[in-house]
């Protein structure tokens, strides 16, 4: 069993930065792929960006490319978006998601969710 857990998340003006942390609990967090997902108020749940287990390969969304960076240390089973340039568009609650693995687009394990903010 993972656990995972966001923090990180707030109010921002646009063009602002955020960085969002994701907290691992359980064994063996470099066998995960981690990944970012989003989803904004009456819209589904989107991904945002990955960072696969095994070469260590990311993935983004068109929408946060050049904009957003994911990152991972695995010695403190932590995984980082790192945001730029926000937009009102970005605004949205931000989920930590953890694959087996995979490349992390489809998880078996969710954070609860930190909100993030843009205002114009």
């Amino acid at each position: 069993q993972v656990q995972l857990v966001e923090s990180g998340g707030g109010l921002v003006q646009t063009g602002g930065s955020l960085t969002l942390s994701c907290a691992a609990s359980g064994p063996t967090f470099a066998n995960y792929a981690m990944g970012w997902f989003r989803q904004a108020p009456g819209k589904e749940r989107e991904f945002v960006a990955a960072k696969s287990w095994s070469d260590g390969s990311t993935y983004y969304a068109d929408s946060v490319k050049g904009r957003f960076t994911i990152s991972r240390d695995n010695a403190k089973n932590t995984v980082y978006l790192q945001m730029n340039s926000l937009k009102p568009d970005d605004t949205a609650v931000y989920y930590c998601a953890a694959e087996k693995y995979g490349l992390g687009y489809v998880p078996d394990y969710w954070g609860q969710g930190t909100q993030v903010t843009v205002s114009s």
